[in-house]
């Protein structure tokens, strides 16, 4: 490569490198520096080798400083997380989460790892990443709180690891949240179906399939999810229940689990419900253990976007029914429960919610009074027993 000179602990190495040669605390160090091998550019190099030694004859030598790239680094790490860049941390404990994660779950950390924060912070040194960096970076960004949460969450419980590894001395993230001032947000938009347009979509399927797996939806209330994981083992017709235990998301190469124990629960099956089923029988209860399929190939739905294309807004369209998406037959039937009068707390056990703080909260005002004369059973039996208590001379 053009330089006969003999050079200390330099030489080329290929057409794009030098590699430089020393001993550090006992141990043979081989780094390489992207200059081609010019008579120059090894010479330069042997210039920062010999830098390189009089720092470390000094004692002021910083390996992850002068070599942050570098393997080495960490064999002269001073505590066991010293030198880890956090896009190298981000990348193990990712692969770390994939086995106790849920699908859906896994790949939401994924791609807030590779979208947002290996490419924001991944260049910085695990132990050198501060509370500010997270801030100013928040600071500048136009989308709102609940992305930021994310994005802090999956952080935070990074990091949180990194602790227990002993990698970093201190969590910055852990009880700091960052939120910025908004305005109120309107609430979910719930917009059931009446009567008259539940009928006219039905009414507007082509396919019976795409029938059945819409009137079950309307009186169920299963979320998309869990109704493209049903299977017919799942049907008790003696007791007139459905057991969900699995939900299929987009993400998800098979039926996981639900995300909470209240998830997982019985659902009774009204008439109109167990009228779709017996309909559906005749299209899937001998092609396998899927209740609802897709008849353009006789698979299992691949979940919400396929409903939505192939069945949900073509009869929608053909109904003349505004269009609201397939949540809302969720939203639908709970509001027919509550406003025909059943109790709050069975329509979220039928729904799957822990409590009934969701009922209240969403479809509050189709819970009403069912007469005039609510409350009068109460006044009747307490103030009864309170004028007999008088009567008796007793307080």
């Amino acid at each position: 490569m053009g330089d006969k000179q003999k050079r200390t602990g330099v030489r080329a190495v290929s057409e794009t490198t030098i590699q430089i040669d020393f001993v550090y605390k006992t141990i043979r160090c081989r780094e390489r520096i992207k200059l081609q091998p010019t008579p120059a550019n090894l010479k330069r190099a042997e210039q920062h080798r010999a830098a390189i030694l009089d720092a470390i004859e000094r004692g002021t030598f910083d390996y992850n400083t002068t070599f942050p790239n570098s393997p080495n680094r960490l064999l002269f790490a001073t505590y066991k997380g010293e030198g880890y860049k956090l896009e190298d941390w981000l990348e193990t404990w990712l692969a770390r989460q994939k086995k106790h994660l849920k699908s859906s779950t896994y790949d939401d950390y994924r791609k807030i790892v590779e979208n947002t924060l290996t490419p924001e912070f991944g260049r910085t040194n695990l132990s050198d990443f501060k509370r500010p960096m997270l801030r100013d970076w928040c600071d500048k960004q136009t989308c709102g709180n609940k992305r930021l949460a994310n994005v802090q969450s999956v952080l935070r419980i990074a990091l949180q690891d990194a602790l227990t590894d002993e990698l970093i001395e201190s969590n910055p993230l852990y009880g700091w949240k960052y939120e910025r001032k908004e305005a109120p947000k309107p609430k979910d938009e719930i917009d059931p179906f009446s009567a008259e347009e539940q009928t006219a979509i039905l009414d507007a399927c082509r396919d019976p399939q795409h029938r059945n797996l819409i009137q079950f939806a309307f009186w169920t209330g299963l979320r998309t999810s869990e109704l493209v994981a049903l299977k017919w083992g799942d049907i008790d017709w003696l007791r007139g229940i459905v057991r969900i235990s699995r939900a299929m998301t987009q993400a998800a190469d098979e039926a996981e689990t639900p995300k909470t124990r209240r998830g997982a629960r019985d659902t009774k099956l009204l008439a109109p419900a167990l009228e779709a089923l017996n309909a559906q029988k005749a299209h899937s209860f001998l092609a396998g253990d899927i209740v609802f399929l897709n008849p353009l190939h006789g698979e299992p739905w691949a979940g919400d976007q396929a409903i939505r294309n192939s069945a949900w807004s073509p009869a929608l369209k053909r109904s003349g029914v505004r269009y609201r998406n397939p949540y809302q037959t969720r939203h639908t039937y709970a509001s027919m429960m509550l406003s025909a009068g059943e109790s709050p707390i069975w329509v979220a056990q039928q729904m799957g919610h822990s409590d009934t703080t969701m009922i209240f909260r969403n479809y509050g005002r189709w819970i009403e009074a069912k007469d005039a004369d609510s409350g009068q059973k109460a006044v009747a039996m307490f103030s009864t027993s309170s004028n007999k208590n008088e009567r008796n001379g007793t307080n």
